[in-house]
């Protein structure tokens, strides 16, 4: 649902959508999918894990000297990272932007983007996403990497460089989709 100010509203956190982005803000560009997962996790752990965790603790307490107890103990360590890890989804699903690609000639958030490295014949394929969910076991590389900053506007056939720890290196646009 949009809002007034043309934001999105998923789960009671205003998302905006963007197709264009700015890399100096603060800004957690997310898929729909990786905001859904996201919102699907809070509940989760708002919901369920945290009522496990109060019975965990309930039973620990029960067992008596809360001074030497290693279950009573263990439970409030488990019941502090859970409360830490709500704090940080629900910091990054404030600041979220969902990435809505629209397929073009230009690479921009979400675009998948074929590679040439230049004197070399394999392509490399990689989907430009957001930092929060960059992965290059999936072939995703963040819009701030040194590659994925340097792939960011450009069009089919343009060649670019960008710089590494092993120097300058060069690479073609192949495809864009």
């Amino acid at each position: 649902m949009r809002t007034q100010d043309g934001a999105f509203a998923f789960s009671g956190y205003p998302v905006q959508c963007c197709d264009s982005f700015n890399m100096n803000d603060d800004t957690n560009y997310l898929s729909k999918e990786k905001f859904d997962e996201l919102t699907a996790e809070l509940e989760h752990l708002k919901t369920v894990r945290r009522r496990e965790i109060a019975e965990q603790l309930e039973y620990a307490r029960s067992l008596g000297d809360l001074s030497e107890n290693a279950e009573y103990e263990e439970a409030r360590n488990l019941q502090a990272a859970t409360e830490d890890r709500i704090r940080n989804i629900e910091t990054e699903l404030s600041r979220a932007r969902i990435i809505e690609h629209s397929k073009g000639n230009t690479v921009s958030l979400g675009s998948t983007v074929t590679i040439q490295k230049q004197g070399e014949k394999e392509d490399l394929t990689y989907e430009i996403v957001g930092s929060a969910e960059a992965n290059m076991q999936e072939h995703k590389i963040s819009h701030l990497s040194p590659l994925g900053s340097a792939l960011m506007e450009k069009k089919k056939g343009e060649t670019f460089t960008f710089e590494t720890p092993k120097g300058a290196q060069k690479y073609k646009v192949v495809n864009i989709r």
